[in-house]
């Protein structure tokens, strides 16, 4: 296939054409260079790095039909609306469609009336489906969250794995795997399990600098979350929940405590579901409760915070649930409350898999989820870090951990104790035990495992009475950071100490622990900000809010949050002014540009202009 856009400048005005900007995002413009020349990609782009762009501008810059996979209906919808608003002819097939409205748009598809169509893997594969793709003239197959083909992504769905039949039906047709979150062996996967050919691969920095992370100690969680929200009336977020219930209840307290919340979970009825995702995504209540069900996709740009209140199960869902704050580029705050009782109830779940190898697995990616909780070093490169990618900055302004050390302490005497128990326990019985077990004979507990064991005569049993269970845990994990302790990830996991370890006990060397996590205030962070007048932007807010309700569309469908503080930052006086503002597209132009611009010209006529620093 012949490359039919060369040159730089040739892209260019079809991006500020229907999506309103100037300049391309990292990668973006080499990964749609590559499928114009027909070639595979895989592309790997933190979420808000602009990974559908490299599917929507080849569907303009190619005759015929570019087909999206995509695994949910609402994404679907999303994508479509917005796409519809910039002008481009996209549709999308799903179940949520009368059979008057497929029809409708299957003829559509025979006459070539669409460049994009969206439809999800099932009815894909479908072998009528496939023969008629085949005679829509398909430039491009695109395969959004592309992680779903791995049994070692977080979010496997089976269904993925037909689609590796496509490189055989369409072998002439460029395929293109998108994803936010993939490891090493994940990407590989995508890459064999698809039978992607000669790709081009391309991974994207995993840093998203405007989210700001930060970990709490667990204490009154809903009055936690309740003074969080409080100080943040403005702000849409995202409170993720362990469990249906959790969501139900905690949006039924937000409310009648004055908090426009809604619940969602895979338990609710389609009708229930669909109304909470739709009354959030156009700011009508302004906090979901939701399990992880929610949210893959979601494209509402102006998320400002995302709250765990409950531990994920592993980095990559923590990954990608923090990555739907901010997606508009300006700053949002990513909040975990953390305590040792949910590392429990997770266990017990790992305990209930019935395969040996899964619970393995499941047990090593929540150890790797705590030492990201529990971490005294910087969060944004431990998550960097678990993705390849090392973080050359020493500190982040970004988190918790760089804006607030935790104190460190001599922690020898407390390793000592615990060091020396793992040791004795051996020493007594010829078997490793696991971490509670470690720690109720240093609490000097009485147990039958102790006494069956007889473990209350030995002489570290009883020696650790000066902390609790919760902080001798966090002691034991700490050891395990630092290479002291070893813990295994069978089915009964079980501490060893380390040839270090033993060292470490023998020597009496010195250990640095780290203080026990105490709740840090957020400091004030304005990474990726945009100053702007603030009533201005209130003000087109409004409009913004008036305009989309008559269209029967999300408000950022109009335009996003980024693009509403430029405009109130450069007091655009007419189109051409509000035409170089970033977002700002053609059809977008004629369709709104009339009512902003009147918008901006009257309040100028009762407020002064302000100077920004650029």
């Amino acid at each position: 296939m012949s490359n039919p856009i060369e040159p730089s400048r040739d892209l260019l005005p079809l991006l500020k054409q229907y999506f309103g900007f100037s300049s391309f995002r990292p990668f973006q413009e080499e990964i749609i260079r590559h499928v114009l020349a027909g070639r595979d990609v895989l592309a790997v782009l933190p979420t808000g790095g602009g990974k559908s762009l490299c599917f929507q501008l080849p569907a303009l810059a190619m005759p015929g039909l570019a087909v999206v996979v995509s695994p949910l209906i609402a994404l679907m919808k999303d994508q479509v609306d917005s796409l519809r608003a910039a002008g481009v002819a996209a549709t999308f097939l799903n179940s949520s469609l009368t059979p008057e409205a497929s029809g409708q748009r299957l003829r559509g598809l025979r006459l070539g009336e669409y460049r994009l169509l969206y439809v999800a893997p099932e009815r894909l594969m479908l072998g009528g489906f496939l023969d008629d793709l085949r005679s829509w003239n398909p430039s491009l197959i695109a395969i959004d969250e592309a992680h779903c083909i791995s049994e070692w992504g977080h979010d496997f769905r089976p269904e993925y794995r037909q689609l590796g039949q496509l490189q055989a039906r369409f072998p002439k047709v460029p395929l293109m795997a998108l994803t936010a979150t993939a490891t090493e062996r994940v990407r590989a996967d995508i890459l064999s399990l698809l039978n992607l050919r000669e790709p081009g691969v391309f991974v994207a920095s995993f840093n998203r600098p405007n989210l700001f992370y930060r970990v709490s100690p667990k204490a009154k969680p809903y009055h936690q979350t309740l003074a969080y929200l409080r100080k943040h009336p403005q702000d849409s977020g995202i409170v993720y929940c362990q469990s249906r219930k959790t969501c139900e209840s905690l949006a039924a307290k937000l409310c009648a405590d004055g908090v426009l919340a809604c619940p969602y979970h895979a338990g609710l009825p389609s009708e229930a579901r669909s109304k909470n995702q739709e009354l959030f995504l156009r700011d009508e209540v302004r906090v979901v409760c939701a399990t992880i069900a929610f949210g893959m996709g979601i494209n509402k740009p102006n998320v400002r915070f995302v709250i765990h209140y409950d531990l994920p199960k592993n980095i990559e869902g923590y990954y990608q649930e923090t990555g739907r704050a901010g997606r508009d580029g300006l700053p949002a705050e990513c909040w975990l409350l953390f305590s040792s009782g949910d590392v429990v109830k997770q266990t017990r779940f790992i305990d209930e898999k019935p395969d040996l190898d899964e619970q393995r697995h499941a047990r090593e990616q929540l150890r790797r989820m705590v030492h990201y909780a529990e971490i005294a070093d910087c969060r944004r490169a431990s998550l960097l870090g678990y993705f390849g990618e090392t973080y050359a900055e020493g500190n982040c302004g970004g988190c918790d951990n760089c804006l607030a050390p935790r104190a460190s302490y001599d922690g020898t005497i407390d390793a000592q104790k615990f060091l020396s128990c793992v040791y004795r326990i051996r020493e007594k019985s010829g078997m490793s035990v696991g971490m509670r077990h470690v720690v109720e004979v240093l609490l000097g507990a009485d147990t039958e495992k102790i006494r069956r064991w007889g473990h209350e005569r030995i002489s570290t049993y009883g020696i650790g009475k000066e902390h609790d269970l919760a902080r001798w845990q966090e002691i034991g994990r700490e050891l395990i950071r630092l290479g002291l302790l070893r813990q295994t990830s069978d089915q009964f996991s079980v501490l060893e100490l380390s040839t270090a370890g033993l060292t470490a006990l023998k020597q009496r060397q010195i250990v640095s622990l780290t203080q026990p996590a105490a709740t840090v205030k957020a400091a004030a962070r304005r990474s990726g900000a945009i100053e702007c007048d603030e009533a201005l932007f209130e003000r087109l807010r409004k409009l913004r809010k008036k305009l989309a309700d008559e269209l029967d569309v999300p408000a950022y469908i109009v335009f996003s949050d980024a693009t509403l503080r430029q405009m109130a930052r450069d007091y655009p006086a007419d189109e051409r002014d509000l035409s170089r503002i970033s977002g700002v597209g053609r059809k977008k132009l004629e369709e709104f540009g009339s009512a902003f611009l009147s918008e901006i010209a009257g309040y100028l006529e009762s407020n002064p202009r302000h100077a920004f620093r650029d």
